[in-house]
């Protein structure tokens, strides 16, 4: 008898590693709440697909979180959860420049998902994508969180534009990922993901404070009124004289600046290292956009740049974002 407990195979959850269990528990919780989306538009006097991806139910009442680029240009279309389930869409409100949009739909027989906050996270920690690529509903993919702060410049029905704040990860992602959960390993959403950028890159929106903010506004005036600069950017530690100099640690460094922005008409250029905006130190992406909503459209804003070892003041007017991506 004890010979044969000893040749017994061992049980599956005794092979399975700790990262095993970790991403199947993660997406045991979270692929529930993430369902399928087609967004439709009328063409000569039919409707027909202009848009799909994914989307994260955030609300009891039938609210979901998707990305700007899969809503664009349509209305109306219809989710389809993993339990089959499936309910009809209406367009609340979309964003371009966090490229984050709200849809609604009927109360949902699937509970919500829990939010966290991006801000917690660390370069290296495991998350987890949840989303419906290439058609393939409920798929999982998992990495490690790559980089934090980045914004990438991309282009959206012919104009160029910039994602502030995104998270960047190397779990896979592909068209049909667009929208989709990003989770933490306690099966929090800490981003949207976008493959707008291309298939294989792995960005989220995070959910941040900032990002909060415009999910509210979307829901109470389904627009944001956004200002805009113009600049990619990524944040860097600053060295020991400039630590001096300036009395901060941290920055942000213009990687680029688009032609005819309010950064390129303040006179920014890519290589200067951002310190303030508005006489508040700005560390990340995510610093430089809380300052940009509708109350900053039009106003001065004061920037602190660190250029070739030497302080520089400017000053930039931003513009208002219009619903193309662009002021």
């Amino acid at each position: 008898m004890e010979q044969a407990r000893k040749i017994m195979p061992p049980d599956d959850d005794d092979i399975l590693d700790s990262y095993s269990q970790t991403v199947m528990r993660v997406a045991a919780t979270v692929t529930p709440h993430v369902a399928a989306i087609e967004m439709t538009a009328n063409r000569r006097n039919s409707r027909v697909r202009v848009g799909a991806g994914s989307a994260v139910l955030f609300t009891e009442d039938g609210y979901l979180l998707t990305n700007s680029h899969v809503v664009a240009g349509t209305r109306h279309g219809f989710a389809v959860f993993g339990d089959g389930s499936r309910m009809e869409l209406e367009l609340v409100g979309a964003d371009p420049l966090s490229d984050l949009a709200v849809v609604h739909g009927s109360r949902p027989k699937v509970p919500p998902a829990e939010f966290g906050a991006a801000e917690s996270l660390r370069v290296g920690q495991l998350v987890v994508a949840v989303g419906n690529p290439l058609g393939l509903a409920g798929s999982v993919t998992a990495g490690v969180v790559s980089g934090l702060g980045r914004a990438i410049p991309v282009w959206a029905g012919g104009n160029r534009r910039v994602i502030e704040d995104v998270i960047q990860t190397d779990a896979a992602l592909n068209p049909g990922n667009s929208g989709g959960a990003l989770a933490d390993t306690r099966s929090r959403i800490v981003g949207i993901n976008t493959a707008v950028a291309g298939a294989g890159l792995g960005l989220a929106i995070p959910i941040n404070a900032t990002t909060r903010r415009i999910i509210a506004a979307l829901l109470s005036d389904g627009r944001v009124r956004r200002a805009y600069l113009g600049l990619v950017s990524t944040p860097i530690q600053l060295n020991p004289s400039a630590v001096i100099r300036s009395g901060l640690r941290e920055g942000l460094r213009v990687v680029e600046v688009l032609p005819g922005s309010p950064a390129d008409k303040a006179g920014l250029a890519a290589g200067d290292i951002l310190l303030t905006a508005g006489g508040r130190p700005v560390s990340n992406a995510e610093s430089l956009q809380r300052l940009l909503f509708s109350d900053a459209i039009g106003e001065p804003l004061d920037l602190k740049v660190l250029r070739d070892g030497t302080e520089v003041h400017l000053t930039a007017v931003p513009e208002e974002m219009t619903g193309n991506g662009t002021p």
